[in-house]
């Protein structure tokens, strides 16, 4: 872990978003260039590169879009995740493309963050993207938002440009669930207030982008009171020591556990108590989300994939109705009597969209109660008729057991993602 300071911060995950040409590529290059985590044959690399196409200093998007010729003809399209780090602090960054086709990467990269940085060209203003990931990042249950009014440098460093599309976003989120959203006025091309404040900005008293990301304090975002373990599979070792091994193996969703303590097992509903705690070879006394571990109980019960070990006054609902908000992924408009899959946690239960509520208009976020015509990147409120009970939370109260996907059983394709509550 190194110094006290880095442990005291320990890892962020943070996603960044932004429209086709905002600027995100070199954004995470000037990270990562300005703060040294890059290696010097990349650099060199970089440094060539650049020259081949004629520009005077290096092109730091290059770092992103790891020097393929390629990128010349098509999309650059999935998640990519980089890391790395600061004397003050570990990172991870879901780097996801700003297309508009490719809101379902926005979705898989804002999933696990912690922070979203959403980039705003300065000439342009918010634009439609704009509106879209950041209803995405509220939807996640992001708690922290990072703007970027990026390409100052187009604009003269102009103050009042930069209020402007400042009280133009915050008119637009006080709809939104965000508690924490912090303005940074940046040039990723220039590096103004990337790593280092800058002197073209000296009427900006807030702190560089870095420094922010360094500092901002997410350790209470993580659901640690509900104690959630859903069991992924069951141990049995056929060999003669451990002929009466029985242990159940899973990711903690949250809460915290401890060998000892009395759980229900759902949905059966049977009592027992936790025998060991086991992470690989090592006996554990106490084991907290997202630790994968295998489980021992005092008691043989049967339990088997899908199932869930909770406190027996502290326990998810279990419904066969859910309530959500989807973010529809697939080309193929939303076709209410298809059948589909809702894969929550370690279950995988049939489903039908028995009702569309309304669709959600990006732009305004008010309800459209008329449209009930979901086609691939909109976001709708819908009600859920599984086949069988389904263990879940709220996503406010729970990241992990409030969000599911819905999966084509015939393409096996994800179609959309969605929240519970």
């Amino acid at each position: 872990m190194g110094t006290s300071s880095t442990h005291h911060n320990g890892l962020l995950r943070f996603t960044t978003a932004g429209s086709v040409d905002d600027g995100k590529s070199t954004l995470i290059g000037r990270l990562l260039y300005d703060s040294k985590s890059i290696f010097e044959d990349q650099l060199e690399a970089v440094e060539e590169a650049s020259k081949h196409k004629g520009l005077e200093v290096a092109d730091l998007s290059l770092l992103t879009d790891g020097l393929r010729a390629e990128r010349e003809q098509g999309i650059t399209i999935d998640v990519a995740y980089r890391y790395f780090a600061t004397p003050k602090r570990k990172f991870i960054i879901a780097d996801t493309p700003g297309h508009i086709q490719y809101t379902r990467n926005m979705v898989t990269g804002a999933s696990t963050a912690d922070l979203a940085i959403i980039l705003i060209d300065a000439r342009n203003g918010l634009v439609e993207q704009t509106h879209r990931h950041s209803f995405i990042a509220s939807l996640l249950g992001l708690n922290h938002l990072v703007v970027c009014v990026n390409k100052m440098d187009l604009v003269d460093y102009n103050e009042a440009t930069f209020h402007e599309i400042v009280s133009q976003f915050k008119s637009f989120s006080s709809r939104l669930d965000i508690k924490d959203i912090t303005f940074i006025p940046i040039s990723a091309l220039k590096g103004d207030n990337v790593v280092e404040s800058s002197k073209n900005l000296p009427w900006f008293g807030g702190s560089s982008l870095l420094h922010h990301l360094e500092n901002v304090h997410v350790g209470a975002d993580r659901n640690m009171q509900d104690c959630r373990f859903p069991v992924q599979y069951v141990i049995r070792p056929q060999t003669n020591e451990n002929r009466d091994f029985r242990g159940y193996a899973g990711r903690i969703a949250s809460g915290v556990f401890k060998k000892g303590d009395a759980v229900v097992a759902l949905p059966s509903g049977r009592e027992t108590v936790i025998e060991s705690i086991l992470l690989g070879e090592e006996e554990m006394e106490i084991a907290f989300p997202p630790l994968s571990v295998v489980m021992t109980l005092q008691d043989d019960i049967d339990l088997s994939r899908g199932e869930m070990l909770v406190r027996k006054n502290n326990q998810p609902k279990m419904t066969t109705e859910l309530d959500a908000k989807i973010c529809w992924l697939d080309s193929r408009s939303l076709n209410p009597s298809s059948r589909l899959i809702v894969r929550h946690l370690s279950q995988e239960v049939q489903a039908k969209i028995s009702e569309v509520l309304y669709r959600i208009n990006i732009n305004t976020l008010h309800r459209d109660e008329e449209c009930r015509e979901i086609g691939m990147n909109d976001i709708a409120r819908v009600k859920i008729k599984t086949a069988s009970p389904i263990l879940a939370d709220p996503y406010r109260t729970n990241r992990t057991t409030g969000a599911f996907i819905l999966v084509d059983p015939s393409t096996h394709a994800t179609v959309a993602a969605g929240v519970i509550g």
